[in-house]
């Protein structure tokens, strides 16, 4: 069977196997700055637990869910710019533009973000 935790980008950073800025750590979550930022604030926060998607979080992940959102706005209330307010999305698959199959919030702060984003 394949363990997905293996080739997966993000478990590498996780596991301090693959460079990444990370701006939060705890049991739970790992926040760290995107490699291609589309806003002058943009982290993500990641479960330190491999779940590919929204689709493959459980009941029993609802604590570490509401967690990466809190995660998600300290991360912003800490950033330059983020007071007149930031952006916590969850791309999911491929319509959805994930492309990295670890779940993970896109936290943005220090633009007018725009509406529609798509």
């Amino acid at each position: 069977m394949n363990d997905p935790s293996v080739t997966c980008p993000f478990c590498a950073i996780v596991r301090r196997a693959a460079p990444a800025t990370i701006t939060h750590e705890d049991d739970l979550v790992l926040a760290f700055k995107d490699i291609a930022p589309t806003a002058p604030f943009h982290e993500l926060v990641i479960p330190r637990r491999h779940i590919d998607s929204l689709s493959s979080a459980a009941a029993g992940d609802a604590a570490l869910l509401g967690w990466m959102m809190l995660v998600g706005r300290l991360r912003a209330e800490a950033a330059r710019g983020a007071e007149n307010g930031f952006r916590v999305v969850m791309n999911h698959g491929r319509d959805g533009h994930q492309t990295v199959g670890h779940m993970h919030l896109h936290v943005l702060a220090g633009r007018p973000l725009g509406w529609p984003p798509g």
